[in-house]
């Protein structure tokens, strides 16, 4: 009997709870049926705006290529160019020290490849020069070197009568150097 008296309270107990829920869910049905709302119409705006933001992200990504796409083709051609007044320049350089092995024919090959060698090592740290203005300082010393070198070859061609023995200021500018 006591054992049908406690599991009958239990009984009771348990539906007066389930009662309570009820009855709280009965009453907060509509703030429920809101917030349900509110959660799906929440959902729907935060995938919305994934969506854009994907969207934009993606135009961004695509921007992004388009221009180092671009960039890179713009540094390639500047690259090649560079290779071809490198070249150009080395060409220049041979030419001078066949212009000096003509002018002074008597002149040993150590010292006309000194010459050119010093030109060409000009020429290198000059293309090396990662700040402007360095770049523009050696570009301005080869210049005067290779007019220097020039000019000697010049006035031992215009003194046939007395011509010098070795180009002078060359060599004294490859001293100072």
């Amino acid at each position: 009997m006591l054992l049908k008296k406690v599991l009958f309270k239990f009984v009771k107990f348990f539906y007066s709870v389930k009662d309570e829920n009820l009855t709280w869910q009965a009453a907060n049905q509509e703030q429920q049926a809101r917030l349900k709302q509110a959660r799906i119409l929440a959902e729907q705006v935060l995938t919305g705006e994934l969506q854009k933001k994907s969207v934009q992200l993606a135009h961004d990504i695509a921007l992004l290529k388009t221009r180092n796409t671009a960039e890179l083709s713009v540094l390639k051609i500047r690259c090649e160019q560079d290779v071809k007044d490198y070249k150009q320049y080395l060409n220049a350089l041979d030419q001078l020290k066949s212009s000096i092995q003509q002018s002074y024919a008597h002149l040993p090959e150590a010292v006309v490849f000194t010459i050119h060698h010093h030109a060409k090592h000009l020429l290198n740290k000059m293309w090396e020069a990662d700040d402007l203005e360095q770049k523009m300082q050696l570009e301005l010393r080869l210049i005067q070197f290779m007019s220097t070198v020039h000019e000697d070859a010049q006035l031992h061609l215009d003194n046939n009568d007395k011509p010098e023995k070795l180009p002078r200021k060359t060599l004294d500018l490859i001293q100072q150097q």
